[in-house]
Order: C-alpha cells, then sequence, then structure tokens
C-alpha cells in the first residue's frame, strides 16, 4: 500500500512542481508541510494559491506563519467536542508549546499537518503574487477569506 501511495505521489508531483518548489526555496519535505497547512486553510480551492503567497511572503521576512490549523494539528483530538481540528481556538490554545505550533515558532513545523490535495500542492509551486502578509475568514461563512498588507489592515478586517 505505502508503494502504491509513493508511485501515485510520484506520478502527480511533476518536474515542473518540483522547480516550482525550487524557486520559491523549498525542497520536496518543506513543500508538502506548507501545501498541508494551505489545505486546511483554503476552504475555497481557488484561494490556495493567494493563500500559499501570504505564507511564503512571511516566510521570506521571518514572520511565524500563524496558522490555525497547525496549533489545532498540536492540539490533538479534542474529546470534548469529539474532533481533530478545535474551533474556535482559545488564546491559551495559541500558547500551546509545540514545534507544530506557527504561532510562537517562525518557519515550518517538522512535518505535515495534513494530507494536501494536488491543488495545494501546485498553489505552493505556482503561487500567485501577492503584497499580502495577513489574512483571516470574511464574516458571511463563505468560507472566503479577506487579505491584508499590514497588521493595522488585518485588524480592521474583523467581524463585528
Amino acid at each position: 500500500l505505502l508503494d502504491l501511495i509513493a508511485s501515485n505521489f510520484a506520478l502527480h508531483v511533476t518536474d515542473d512542481m518540483r522547480e516550482g518548489f525550487a524557486a520559491q526555496g523549498l525542497d520536496l519535505v518543506q513543500a508538502v508541510t506548507l501545501a498541508s497547512i494551505v489545505e486546511r486553510e483554503a476552504i475555497q480551492d481557488d484561494e490556495q494559491a493567494l493563500i500559499a503567497s501570504v505564507f511564503l511572503n512571511r516566510l521570506k521576512v521571518g514572520m511565524t506563519l500563524g496558522s490555525d490549523p497547525t496549533v489545532q494539528y498540536a492540539l490533538g483530538y479534542d474529546e470534548s467536542a469529539q474532533t481533530w481540528w478545535t474551533n474556535p481556538l482559545s488564546l491559551d490554545d495559541l500558547k500551546f508549546d509545540s514545534p507544530y505550533n506557527t504561532y510562537i515558532h517562525a518557519g515550518l513545523p517538522p512535518a505535515p499537518i495534513s494530507n494536501p490535495s494536488l491543488g495545494a500542492l501546485q498553489a505552493v509551486a505556482f503561487p500567485e503574487t501577492s503584497p499580502y502578509y495577513y489574512f483571516q475568514a470574511t464574516c458571511d461563512g463563505s468560507g472566503y477569506h479577506t487579505f491584508a498588507i499590514t497588521f493595522e489592515e488585518h485588524l480592521s478586517n474583523s467581524c463585528p
């Protein structure tokens, strides 16, 4: 089964994608790790490349990724809510000390947090070019995000 999974992965991760990862300064493991975060953040597939650009912009300037799904992964299974993906996260959750917590540790976590789709892998290989460093879910429940360049702009995008 593992050989089948590895063969399927190799069929879908093309040389062009590997070159795209390298152009972003990522090796294959780093690219898959970032794609796993993009996978969990992007509810709408058409935002994956823009969300990837935000994380790549943050990595380039040494910011933390500040990704909720990395904290959710670090926390593990929430018995009371019966989910692996605790939502919403508390302020105490965001302080949970784990190498997967990208609020307190800069750079990528040590390994993927989920199984990324081919779309998320392509988004990391070929991200949109954007000036954005922040994003958050829109207030309408659509699964889309608002994007911001500055932290002040990000705060002004908060839901009432």
